[in-house]
């Protein structure tokens, strides 16, 4: 893609650590698996009974509309997961696996305590309709993570005018159970097609089905698309066109469920598919948008 601007997704809460993010990015020249990989994390808490869960988030840039004087380049960092990831983790804090940047081929683990309540109430927005939650977060001031911005999120235009289709590959980050690409913490990537249609209008399907076979821990983990020089239908090849863009993220994996019956007794089944359900970045955007502007929040 020649033209966009980066998204942020962020979570709200006081602290003495910086709202903004430190590292942004160029949004025109960038390598988004690199990117996306900096700036996903394991999120980690405890259930109502006390066992442990865990979830994928990764972090964006909400840009202002205004940006103030002091800092004219600066963004809101914002959280992204799947709702259903806060909503299991009991208690006010939550513990993101944060990274370090030591030199240029080092990175250390910093675990990072996140607020997700107050006093017992949520501080993330939920989209209506999808399993989407978004919070702003502070970060520690010596913050080596880049920033990408929340216009990376593809809305039903962007997928239309780059003919996002089945079969088209995409790639995914996550912690499956828990699993880590390394002891820096970072998540694994893995690939696979779009397995449904169709996908527009986003507002009505909302989902759509991804050929990459997920676990728990998934969950959250931003699902994006990558390539050059694309064929079009109706034009033929782009060359030097370099499209990046985040599809969506990964709600759950896609089962199904058999009944058995024997002489005595019945039981009930579950099958993996090998399918992820991956809800659109669209409603991404709508969920952010349900934060207050950074314009009001941080002025």
């Amino acid at each position: 893609m020649v033209r966009f601007r980066v998204p942020v997704l962020v979570i709200l809460f006081t602290s003495s650590f910086p709202l903004w993010a430190q590292n942004q990015i160029d949004s025109t020249n960038f390598e988004l698996n690199t990117v996306l990989m900096e700036s996903t994390f394991k999120i980690e808490g405890r259930t109502a009974s006390g066992q442990p869960t865990i979830g994928t988030a990764f972090i964006m840039g909400r840009p202002y509309d205004k940006p103030p004087a002091d800092l004219p380049t600066k963004a809101a960092h914002v959280l992204i997961t799947a709702a259903h990831v806060l909503d299991e983790m009991q208690g006010d804090t939550a513990m993101l696996h944060y990274r370090r940047k030591v030199d240029a081929n080092t990175w250390t683990r910093v675990p990072q305590p996140v607020p997700i309540r107050a006093n017992g109430h949520p501080l993330w927005k939920k989209h209506p309709d999808a399993d989407v939650a978004v919070m702003y977060v502070a970060l520690p001031q010596d913050d080596s993570m880049p920033m990408i911005s929340t216009d990376v999120l593809a809305d039903d235009k962007m997928l239309a005018d780059f003919e996002i289709h089945p079969g088209d590959e995409l790639e995914c980050l996550g912690y499956p159970f828990g699993q880590e690409a390394n002891d820096a913490g970072f998540p694994v990537l893995r690939s696979g097609k779009i397995a449904s249609y169709p996908l527009l209008p986003t507002s009505k399907t909302r989902t759509l089905l991804y050929d990459v076979r997920i676990f728990k821990g998934n969950s959250g983990g931003p699902v994006y698309f990558v390539q050059s020089n694309r064929w079009y239908k109706k034009s033929g090849v782009k060359l030097g066109e370099t499209i990046h863009i985040i599809i969506g993220l990964v709600s759950q994996e896609s089962l199904i469920q058999q009944q058995i019956s024997g002489p005595y007794s019945e039981e009930v089944r579950q099958f993996q598919l090998g399918l992820a359900v991956v809800v659109h970045a669209s409603l991404i955007k709508q969920a952010i948008n349900l934060l207050p502007s950074p314009d009001i929040m941080f002025h």
